[in-house]
């Protein structure tokens, strides 16, 4: 069942993604050279393994929608969006960089965007060493602002991110995971830092505590959705669309939203089925799993569930000014819950 687009009213029309990555483009560029000249070290293999994965691309949308919300809330002027904004969004992206390579060594994972993992290519010292180097590095960058309200946030929001990648653990190979057990873990590992994004964004453009309340909602909300929406196409995507193996998350053990919500509407003996698959990790049971997930729409009440996060991401920028960057970030609710991989 897909998502319908928030239907249009008189908030400002949401923009398309290559509009989007347009509006960015510049900004975008200067973080990326920011990023590339943050990451030196004199250690090589820090160089190394730092540049594999920064290099391997990807969305970079934590960092975008940090320069968007600035935009949008007046950051914008004829000297540009400005060095602390840069300094910032790269910040962030070493953050979410960081987690990456932790996320990779916990699960196991041999595949992401498409390539090895840097776990898989340097081993897994390596990588959690390169990790701790990525966050030591974005606290000096953060430290460098001297702002407090700025180095608050960011040291909550890690501490939050730490919390979830130890209450994920808690929940792996665990049948019993409902929905709302679910939402905690995507609350603390992708919500937060979507949400101390945007929330930032608003601080620098020197927005009221209500504008950078509604961007942090706005933030949250995106964060929820986009999860849900990532974890729909493990089930509903394929390797070459989604860059890492189709069914990682049912060979780590991990109960997430479809599988939920199909082992709550499952008859006893599907249902056992299912919960076995997840205590034993079994991606060898995933024609199982896939035919109970379509028996009961699991998909379909997932994207509806994805889609009412990203509608309520929406409506947190309702009292808002419009503007094309406000536009920008409607779009990105709905390119969230549309997207393919």
């Amino acid at each position: 069942m897909d998502i319908a687009p928030t239907p249009r009213t008189s908030a400002p029309d949401a923009l398309e993604l290559p509009a989007i990555q347009a509006l960015a483009a510049a900004d975008m560029a200067a973080v990326d050279t920011l990023i590339r000249r943050r990451l030196a070290s004199d250690v090589v293999l820090v160089n190394q393994v730092a540049e594999y994965i920064i290099g391997a691309g990807g969305k970079r949308l934590r960092p975008m929608l940090l320069l968007l919300a600035a935009a949008a809330l007046g950051r914008r002027g004829d000297a540009g969006i400005g060095a602390d904004a840069h300094q910032l969004a790269a910040v962030i992206e070493f953050i979410h960089t960081s987690t990456l390579l932790h996320d990779d060594v916990v699960d196991e994972s041999d595949l992401r965007r498409g390539r090895s993992t840097a776990n898989a290519v340097w081993g897994n010292a390596a990588s959690v060493l390169v990790g701790d180097f990525l966050y030591s590095r974005s606290f000096q960058m953060m430290v460098e602002l001297d702002r407090m309200e700025v180095m608050r946030v960011l040291a909550d929001t890690t501490n939050r991110i730490a919390e979830g990648e130890v209450l994920q653990l808690l929940h792996v190979r665990n049948p019993d995971t409902d929905e709302a057990g679910y939402l905690r873990v995507i609350e603390r590992k992708t919500a937060v830092l979507f949400a101390a994004a945007t929330r930032l964004g608003a601080l620098l453009a020197g927005a009221d505590a209500a504008a950078c309340d509604a961007l942090h909602d706005y933030g949250l909300n995106l964060g929820y959705a986009f999860q849900i929406a990532d974890d729909i196409l493990d089930y509903a995507s394929d390797a070459g669309t989604l860059g890492k193996n189709l069914g990682d998350d049912l060979a780590e053990g991990k109960a997430t939203l479809p599988l939920i919500h199909a082992i709550a509407h499952a008859d006893a003996a599907t249902r056992a089925t299912l919960r076995a698959a997840i205590e034993h990790g079994d991606s060898g049971a995933m024609p199982a799993v896939l035919a109970a997930i379509h028996a009961s729409d699991s998909l379909g009440y997932s994207r509806k569930r994805a889609g009412d996060y990203a509608r309520a991401a929406e409506r947190a920028l309702d009292g808002l000014p419009g503007n094309e960057y406000l536009a920008a970030l409607r779009g990105l609710a709905r390119y969230t819950v549309s997207r393919d991989h």
